[in-house]
């Protein structure tokens, strides 16, 4: 089933387009990754889907319902989880607040509870730190409780903007391998990522973006097999 159908989408900033006639789609139970340099339009990409900015031309479809410009918090409600470039987390708020202000569009309940007993199983340091202010948590916390807040949501889809940037690379292992477990548990992942060479590795398929339009997609496997791909974005 596909569950993600991105059509023509273009965005413009001002008089600057961000965003032209991109096209992608994301599967039931795919991740997918997006790789380009910076600028390219990756962020954007996922602002658009979960209603940041608004698309200019194009369409978004997800589970069958148009999304299309809809307001954010009826998307989250569609079943979109973004965990945003920056991790933007509430700083003067506690970890556990933080992670309750995943669930808000929720009524609570043993459903919401679950939950937040399956965010502490994925992220065992943030149950060590449910009383403590989200600013004082260190990047990788902060990484882990920005994913673990979009969790929160109950998503059937994950947006996931640069898990791993300016993490020490001990924790983008960490990292990425509870990627996989949160897609093994039946989320679907659009993954934007710097790291080309570990996004492609966890994801069954990739586009590459470049100057806001897409140039080439694949297999994972295929795009890291691709001379161009690996000269321009894995260093090689």
């Amino acid at each position: 089933m596909t569950l993600l159908i991105v059509d023509n989408l273009s965005v413009s900033y001002g008089a600057i387009q961000g965003l032209r006639s991109v096209s992608l789609t994301v599967a039931q139970g795919e991740i997918v990754t997006l790789i380009g340099a910076n600028g390219a339009g990756k962020s954007t990409t996922l602002r658009a889907i979960s209603g940041m900015v608004p698309s200019k031309e194009g369409s978004i479809v997800f589970a069958g319902r148009d999304i299309t410009n809809k307001p954010a918090d009826q998307i989250v409600r569609c079943g979109i989880g973004h965990s945003p470039e920056g991790r933007r987390v509430f700083a003067n708020m506690s970890v556990r607040e933080n992670l309750e202000m995943g669930a808000y569009s929720r009524k609570g309940g043993t459903a919401v509870a679950a939950d937040f007993a399956r965010v502490l199983k994925l992220f065992p340091r943030l149950k060590e730190r449910l009383g403590q202010n989200a600013g004082t948590l260190s990047g990788g916390e902060q990484q882990m409780l920005a994913m673990g807040r979009a969790l929160m949501g109950r998503p059937d889809m994950l947006l996931l903007d640069e898990p791993s940037l300016g993490l020490a690379p001990f924790l983008v292992r960490d990292i990425f391998a509870i990627i996989r477990e949160i897609n093994a548990e039946g989320t679907s992942i659009l993954l934007v990522e710097q790291n080309a060479r570990m996004a492609l590795k966890v994801a069954s398929r990739g586009y590459v973006l470049e100057t806001g339009s897409i140039t080439l997609s694949d297999t994972a496997d295929a795009l890291l097999a691709s001379e161009d791909v690996r000269r321009a974005y894995l260093g090689e």
